[in-house]
C-alpha cells in the first residue's frame, strides 16, 4: 500500500479543513488515501459528515497531542 497524501491544516476552523479536503479527493485517483491533520476540534464531527454524504471511506482517525489525523479513502 502506498502512503497516504498528506494535508496539513493545522490551525485552520472550520469549514476550512474539509473544504481543502475536498478539492485535494477531486485530484487523487480512486483508492487513494488522504491523511488530513487538523487542530479544529469540530472536525471529527465535520470529517464523519463530510464521508457520510460523499461516500468517501473513513478509514481511521486519531489525536496526538491536539492534532486530530483522519485517513480518507477516496471512493469513486
Amino acid at each position: 500500500m502506498a502512503d497516504p497524501v498528506l494535508l496539513d491544516t493545522k490551525g485552520l476552523r472550520c469549514p476550512l479543513p474539509v473544504l481543502k479536503a475536498r478539492k485535494a479527493l477531486k485530484d487523487l485517483a480512486a483508492g487513494t488515501v488522504l491523511r488530513v491533520l487538523a487542530t479544529d476540534p469540530g472536525a471529527v464531527k465535520d470529517f464523519e459528515a463530510f464521508c457520510r454524504t460523499t461516500g468517501h471511506r473513513l478509514l481511521a482517525q486519531s489525536e496526538d497531542a491536539g492534532v486530530l489525523a483522519f485517513d480518507i479513502e477516496k471512493v469513486d
